[in-house]
């Protein structure tokens, strides 16, 4: 029997239609939205470096209200102020993220390459009966609700995105409180690979789709059609919309296989022991790299985190230096070299191991002897980096909050 949690903040993402004159007045938002950012971003690196100045929201939000005076960009009065306030916030996020080192430096958005999207708060937007009108429009949005919204929602907060294959979403921020399930005893480990995606403590193995392997004859085509056209021409760029296309659905099967596989972790499981994986770092590998971001390691990991802080699940995250490749889960003595092309072996004590089995058990005995006592778990040899000892990481269950967009 499952009980309701407190609320938290869920968004929840939907495609719509719009009419022409809706397109052109988003297409409109979007261009003022990165005008506006740019000359923010310019005009606090210019502080900065000239003068030593921080400039911060308030005094970009002064800034735009001038910039709305002049004759050159009163262009900026015929949309909505709301986004254009919205992306002022963003670039301060960016730059608290930048500031406290979780993040470089904002860069300039590009017409052709970044994000076309725009946020509208409480003030610039109605919902009323299941339907959204947004500021400067007469007409709803014709949304195609996919799934329904929890019963009594009311969004405080509305994002309009087009992605790069020309597709319309509307993504609603609205208060839910999900339904806790029962406590269970179970837990599992988790240890991520290529031909096999996860390798559970269990001993099962969930082999991984490859979904851009199955699509790049396809994608490469569309490429190769699209590198003849010459630049600013109209077959350019319904080129470019295929090759947009091909990569929306690569992304679209790939984010659905791990919302379904997420899920069923989350829910047959108390607790979910993985192993913190520097993506980054390893993308450096031009041998390996493309097949490490087909497999999509860091989704798998952040829907993970929001899922078990929705549910009253435990996530515990292990330290990537922890040797779980090359330690015996039987008797706990570790090897001095395992080659990636090393998928079995067999220890001194006797036992025959599964590597990515065997690495599955020790990532979450590691993982359950720190939820238990804080224990901290020490290699047998130096680590990189001259560390003596690889502490783990608990992210408890978080009920009062989530980080990202539910689908499964």
């Amino acid at each position: 029997m499952s009980v309701s949690t407190a609320y938290v903040k869920r968004a929840f993402k939907y495609r719509f239609y719009p009419t022409d004159v809706q397109a052109a007045e988003l297409s409109r938002t979007f261009g003022c939205v990165r005008k506006v950012y740019n000359m923010a971003l310019q005009a606090r690196t210019e502080a900065w470096t000239l003068r030593q100045e921080r400039v911060d929201y308030n005094a970009t939000s002064a800034m735009l209200t001038g910039w709305k005076k002049t004759e050159e960009l009163a262009y900026l009065n015929a949309v909505s102020s709301v986004p254009l306030q919205q992306t002022l916030r963003h670039l301060q996020g960016a730059f608290a993220n930048f500031w406290n080192r979780r993040a470089k430096y904002p860069t300039f958005k590009s017409r052709k390459k970044s994000r076309r999207s725009a946020e509208y708060t409480s003030s610039a937007f109605r919902f009323r009966g299941g339907r959204l009108t947004l500021a400067k429009m007469d007409q709803p949005l014709d949304i195609v609700f996919s799934r329904p919204l929890p019963e009594g929602a009311r969004p405080s907060t509305v994002t309009v995105s087009q992605d790069a294959a020309g597709r319309w979403f509307v993504s609603l921020l609205c208060d839910d409180r999900p339904e806790m399930p029962e406590p269970l005893n179970a837990a599992v480990g988790i240890d991520a690979g290529i031909t096999a995606l996860v390798t559970l403590s269990t001993g099962e193995k969930i082999s991984n789709p490859r979904h851009e392997r199955k699509e790049r004859e396809r994608l490469a085509k569309a490429q190769r059609e699209l590198s003849r056209k010459a630049e600013g021409s109209n077959n350019r760029a319904k080129a470019r919309l295929k090759v947009a296309r091909v990569h929306a659905r690569i992304a679209d099967r790939r984010r659905d296989f791990l919302h379904k596989l997420t899920t069923r972790l989350v829910r047959e499981n108390q607790t979910v022991v993985i192993e913190d994986l520097s993506v980054c770092n390893m993308l450096g590998n031009h041998r390996l790299a493309r097949a490490i971001a087909d497999a999509s390691w860091s989704e798998l990991r952040s829907m993970l985190e929001y899922k078990t802080a929705w549910y009253g699940r435990e996530l515990v995250i292990v330290d990537r230096w922890f040797p779980s490749s090359k330690l015996c889960s039987n008797c706990g003595i570790s090897q001095d070299r395992m080659p990636l092309n090393v998928r079995a072996w067999t220890c001194v004590c006797g036992t025959t191991h599964d590597r990515d089995v065997n690495a599955a058990m020790n990532i979450l005995a590691a993982g359950l002897a720190v939820a238990a006592c804080g224990d901290d778990v020490r290699p047998q040899r130096s680590t990189p980096g001259g560390r003596s000892s690889v502490k783990q990481e608990v992210v408890p269950p978080q009920r009062s909050r989530a980080t990202a967009q539910p689908r499964g």
